[in-house]
């Protein structure tokens, strides 16, 4: 059932670019997550939750705390492993995606789970209380105030969001568990930055703000006054566009894998990367991952040329050296410059 207090997806005012890499997100998770930058009330976090609730709802295992995906017998929790082999078969049952947040405060142990060490030492058994990772498995993290985390939970996020599983290993003993999601990290730049080494590892970068136009100020202060005086109304006039977006998600997943890239538009990508002093490789992978994913989501099997110069404005500014004290949002300016060229 939709939750009559969410905003409509379709219905955000602006905030192209951050719609755009959310929904690049969720047809390809392997783009890395998205970090939603700016100031505060500018619809980020409306943003996250209204994206889940346009998506299709995936079959999980019945009652399993790790949402096992029947289909994939090679990605089961153990309990899931053992009722498979002594039943044959896995109940099931189909909800909607989850939006899983992680407050400013939580502690590795709630962020990975928890290991009950003298179970394991006096019975042989391995018993683990999941925490926000298995949550979130086949679904959407949420981190709103990123930057506020202490650095090693950003580190345990990010290695389990690119290797879409989570190793908890106390003395010896360990679980593992699949930990696939869409990460989404919102932050306000006033309130301090991410280390480099963090900021690199999340796939794509947006910059927010509010609208700084008459028409557009009053057409979200009209929504919004639309939505608070009746919701179900408002949502009913913006269904047919939510249908239609998440049935282009849907097809934009099927289609991806037969997308290609050519040769010219990986030199592209490659002498964009080079130009832009970017370290390591990162970055030209996840603007091959992205225009790939621009070209699905326009129904296309070929990446072209504007696919990239939209995926460098997504990939890069955040990435490029600066000076000390310098925002990120100067590289956004450097990149322009780049694609002004390119």
């Amino acid at each position: 059932m939709n939750d009559r207090s969410i905003y409509p997806f379709p219905a955000i005012v602006g905030q192209e670019e951050m719609k755009t890499a959310l929904l690049l997100n969720v047809v390809n998770p392997r783009i890395g997550g998205v970090l939603v930058r700016g100031e505060k009330g500018t619809a980020k976090s409306t943003a996250v939750r209204a994206l889940a609730e346009l998506l299709p709802g995936i079959e999980v295992a019945a009652g399993c705390p790790f949402s096992c995906d029947p289909a994939r017998p090679d990605a089961l929790c153990p309990d899931c492993a053992r009722t498979l082999a002594e039943q044959g078969s896995l109940p099931s049952e189909t909800r909607r995606i989850r939006v899983t947040e992680l407050p400013v405060g939580a502690t590795e142990d709630r962020v990975l789970g928890t290991l009950d060490l003298e179970r394991a030492i006096r019975q042989g058994e391995r018993r683990f209380e999941p925490g926000l990772l298995a949550a979130a498995h086949r679904g959407i993290l949420y981190v709103d105030e990123v930057n506020l985390l202490e650095d090693h939970i950003v580190d345990v996020l990010l290695d389990a969001a690119a290797m879409g599983v989570n190793t908890v290993e106390r003395e010896g003993v360990s679980f593992t568990h699949a930990a696939e999601f869409v990460l989404v990290g919102t932050m306000n730049p006033e309130e301090g930055e991410l280390r480099p080494q963090l900021l690199d590892r999340f796939g794509l970068c947006v910059e927010v703000r509010g609208a700084d136009q008459v028409e557009a100020r009053l057409e979200v202060v009209t929504r919004h006054a639309a939505f608070e005086a009746g919701p179900e109304t408002f949502r009913a006039q913006w269904s047919q566009a939510g249908q239609d977006l998440a049935r282009s998600v849907v097809a934009a997943r099927e289609l991806l894998p037969a997308v290609r890239v050519p040769e010219g538009v990986l030199r592209q990508v490659v002498q964009l990367a080079l130009d832009s002093g970017v370290d390591g490789h990162r970055a030209d992978l996840v603007m091959v991952k992205t225009a790939r994913t621009l070209a699905a989501l326009d129904g296309r099997r070929e990446a072209g040329r504007e696919d990239v110069r939209r995926a460098a404005a997504l990939a890069l500014p955040h990435r490029m050296r600066r000076k000390p004290f310098q925002q990120v949002a100067a590289g956004r300016g450097k990149v322009e410059q780049l694609l002004a060229r390119a």
